[in-house]
């Protein structure tokens, strides 16, 4: 199966009946490590689950499991990344574990760069780019 590179969250969850209509629950923890934004529009993929490989319904994961803390980069990291989009003030947006944005002056979605990290803040990150990898 091939997973477009789109992809944003990927969890496990039940269908469940609510009056006439069927609902799927998304967990919070989606939105919590920034993943989703609560009234954007997705497109939603449904994959059936092989019930002769899973025998029990794995459990949620509780809430005293924490989630890490920070960002997940750090000033002066080089990462090699792919711009997704355009944020409003022109910049290119990439994003990294958990969700977490780059923002990337001077790139086109699609392009592939190397970039360092030059400034890093709680919930976005910036860097500049040190090479364009073809």
């Amino acid at each position: 199966m091939e997973i477009s590179d789109q992809l944003q969250c990927l969890f496990s969850g039940q269908v469940e009946e609510t009056q006439n209509t069927y609902r799927i629950e998304v967990p919070k923890r989606e939105f919590q490590l920034g993943t989703l934004s609560a009234d954007e529009t997705y497109r939603i993929a449904v994959l059936a689950v092989d019930t002769s490989e899973h025998t029990e319904t794995p459990e949620p994961p509780r809430e005293t499991e924490t989630e890490p803390s920070g960002p997940p980069v750090e000033e002066g990291e080089t990462r090699t990344v792919e711009i997704e989009n355009v944020g409003d003030q022109g910049d290119g947006l990439t994003r990294v574990e958990r969700g977490f944005v780059v923002i990337v002056p001077d790139t086109e979605p699609g392009e592939r760069v190397s970039i360092e990290i030059n400034n890093v803040r709680e919930n976005v990150a910036f860097g500049e780019v040190v090479e364009r990898v073809p």
